[in-house]
């Protein structure tokens, strides 16, 4: 019996499903907080997805609050031109694939930590760990996270400087 051919579509890959999200080098004493995320088992920075009608900047001091009770300032000054205010600028934003089918679009932020000890959050990480550029090339830390890291304790050393 004869094959009968496919449509033109059978052949397109599926768009992934996105979500926004916002991550969070914090950095304090030249090192940058990272978590032990309970469900990725990796060491990473605070932060998670954006809720609706929330912006950027809010959402990422949010999950830093959350999940390690810090009160952090994020690098970048705020301005107003006019009626209109200008947010925080992302250091870069980020596609990362999660799941086959399923990305974030990841806003990455530097801040630094304006006082207080991390409490973790138990239901986010296990542990939280000050890492300083040395520990940042330990085999256990991504890629990503640790050129953010570094640049993240090299930008807020030289604003403090």
């Amino acid at each position: 019996m004869p094959q009968k051919p496919q449509s033109p579509g059978c052949h397109l890959t599926k768009t992934p499903t996105r979500d926004f999200t916002a991550t969070t080098f914090v950095v304090r004493n030249r090192r940058t907080l990272l978590l032990w995320h309970n469900k990725i088992q990796a060491w990473l920075p605070p932060g998670g997805h954006i809720n609706a009608n929330e912006l950027p900047e809010t959402a990422a001091l949010r999950e830093v609050r959350e999940e390690t009770g810090l009160e952090v300032e994020l690098l970048g000054a705020q301005q107003r031109w006019g009626d209109v205010r200008v947010l925080h600028t992302p250091i870069c934003i980020l596609l990362e694939d999660i799941t086959p089918g399923h990305q974030h679009i990841d806003l990455i932020y530097f801040a630094r930590n304006t006082g207080g000890q991390p409490q973790i959050n138990p239901r986010e990480a296990a542990a939280f760990r000050w890492f300083d550029c040395r520990d940042l090339e330990a085999d256990e830390i991504a890629e990503d996270i640790r050129r953010l890291g570094n640049q993240a304790i090299e930008m807020v050393n030289h604003q403090q400087d």
